[in-house]
């Protein structure tokens, strides 16, 4: 980017100065929050973007407003809800379209993001049910999609179809048929003779069960009722049981219509690799009618832990003859490069091993600022066959899918070559930086990616480089059929990702972090949930068994 053309762009930029920028975001509600930043950590800092089945349109403002650069089309089939949106929400680099989100709206291969938030189960629903309705606008989608861009799935999740045991109060209604005033037990009854009422059979079966003989389960508590169900009806039930304003038109949705594992199957059949895969819990849902709301247990009587609210999937097009997914295989031999070490706890006798490579890792992280806003240069789409090994022998508390490909920075080993000149390859291989660009290094922080089982201390360096809003694939250094994308990304928009659990890797995130405080930058607003941190006693206090232990290592 010449710098009469930065100039330009820090002009553009005015209408988002940093306190604008930040009161805007805060006035959104939670939710608002937490779907514009999980779509903005995918999406590009610029280009065509369509937010499938938009609604009153307040999404599709809220990324437009955000993020100048973006062109933001939001699209619907109601003509009043386009006229209605149209009036309401006016900028430059939004526009409403009229069209059948289930069909193609746009040429082949013209947009680069497409979001679908909470829509996808009105295609199912309103076309007889059927689950295969959402594959097929999926791939309609996809189609309108240009390699490298990003489709992202906001919806819910298919728990199965096991028996669970679901218990509810009897107490916060009457026994009546209105779901304005029934209790949380009589709407349920009522549910389940209704839901899917758009089908000739509507309804599943719902079974109360009694008190059981002593030695059985325990009893739901005092004023509650107990019933036997599938999870996925307990799940459709608890998702919508609040909103009771609204029944009539409730009851006809079907919210759950694919699993995890089902999503994460139809990307890779389309040709997206999966970026982020990832049930989503939100905290206030979870808080106000969640908790001491109903319990759910398996059949056996274990509780199980309150369902996803929503569930979300991101994939990247991938060009013909790449891959979008790795198989795990025996290795034919031990790798050659790592060494391995034994450390033994004085204490307890236990022996650690740890793995060590033999070069020093070192993150490059490019940043330039336009105006007073910062970005960074990240890897996108980039292999780690690691990262699935991992989560497949430890899974993830939250239950994210697999993370084969990830943001990060640009990390390279560290050779006999001074850093500079580390650098200085590794930006013009990996990202087409010429060493001109690069105005100043300010060396970074230090951390430790997995203490527990790999010695390396990797260390970080933050580079200042000429502006340049660049989406471009990265040259071959990965050893596999892709090495990802290198892409200019707004720093805060990095961390927004990570706030709701949109960012797998750390790495980035620290770095971030570390840039912004270094040139005094705001952060931007928390839209995670608060965490309630607990008070420290007063004084100094030696952790436990200190100076009991050491290590004595031996390579």
């Amino acid at each position: 980017m010449t710098t009469s053309a930065a100039a330009g762009y820090e002009a553009d930029q005015r209408r988002d100065d940093l306190s604008a920028y930040a009161r805007y975001l805060s006035a959104m509600d939670a939710s608002m929050r937490q779907k514009v930043a999980l779509t903005a950590a995918h999406l590009l800092c610029e280009g065509r973007v369509a937010d499938m089945g938009m609604g009153s349109g307040q999404g599709s403002a809220a990324l437009a407003l955000l993020y100048p650069r973006l062109e933001v089309i939001g699209v619907d089939i109601d003509p009043t809800v386009i006229e209605l949106a149209r009036r309401a929400h006016r900028h430059p680099n939004l526009s409403f379209q009229l069209g059948d989100i289930a069909t193609a709206v746009f040429p082949p291969e013209s947009l680069d993001g497409i979001f679908d938030s909470s829509v996808l189960h009105h295609v199912t629903s309103y076309g007889g049910y059927r689950h295969a309705n959402a594959a097929d606008a999926l791939s309609a989608q996809v189609e309108q999609l240009a390699p490298g861009g990003v489709l992202v799935v906001r919806d819910f999740v298919d728990p199965g179809p096991e028996p669970v045991l679901l218990d509810v109060p009897t107490g916060d209604g009457d026994d009546g048929r209105d779901p304005r005033s029934a209790s949380t037990a009589a709407l349920l009854e009522r549910f389940a003779g209704e839901f899917r009422s758009l089908s000739p059979e509507p309804g599943f079966p719902l079974e109360r069960l009694s008190p059981g003989p002593s030695g059985a389960l325990a009893a739901p508590r005092p004023g509650w009722r107990r019933y036997r169900l599938t999870h996925k009806h307990a799940v459709e039930f608890v998702l919508r049981k609040d909103y009771r304003a609204d029944w009539e038109a409730e009851v006809k949705e079907e919210y759950t219509y694919f699993s995890q594992a089902q999503f994460e199957a139809l990307f890779a059949r389309l040709g997206l690799r999966v970026l982020s895969s990832t049930p989503l819990r939100n905290p206030w849902i979870v808080r106000n009618r969640f908790a001491g709301r109903f319990e759910l247990r398996d059949a056996a009587g274990a509780r199980l832990p309150y369902p996803p609210t929503n569930y979300l999937i991101v994939g990247e097009k991938v060009k013909a003859g790449q891959g979008v997914a790795f198989r795990l295989r025996p290795a034919e031999g031990p790798p050659r490069f790592l060494r391995i070490e034994h450390h033994q706890d004085r204490a307890t006798g236990r022996v650690f091993d740890l793995a060590a490579r033999p070069h020093p890792t070192l993150d490059i992280v490019p940043f330039f600022f336009a105006g007073e806003t910062a970005y960074v240069l990240a890897r996108t789409s980039y292999p780690r066959p690691i990262a699935r090994a991992c989560r497949e022998e430890t899974p993830p508390l939250d239950g994210s899918g697999p993370a084969d490909y990830l943001a990060e920075p640009i990390a390279v080993v560290q050779t006999e070559f001074p850093v500079g000149h580390t650098v200085e390859r590794a930006l013009g291989r990996a990202a087409g930086v010429r060493a001109e660009a690069i105005q100043r290094m300010i060396p970074g922080t230090t951390y430790y990616p997995s203490p527990g089982g790999i010695l390396e201390e990797v260390r970080s360096m933050l580079v200042e480089v000429e502006p340049s809003f660049v989406n471009a694939p990265s040259e071959d250094v990965s050893g596999f059929g892709t090495s990802g994308r290198i892409r200019a990304i707004e720093a805060r928009q990095l961390l927004r990702a990570a706030q709701v659990g949109g960012l797998p890797d750390a790495r980035l995130e620290l770095n971030v972090y570390d840039l912004l405080a270094r040139f005094g930058l705001p952060f931007g607003p928390w839209i995670g949930d608060d965490i309630a941190l607990p008070a420290l006693p007063e004084g100094p206090s030696a952790p436990p068994g200190a100076g009991a232990a050491g290590a004595a290592g031996a390579s």
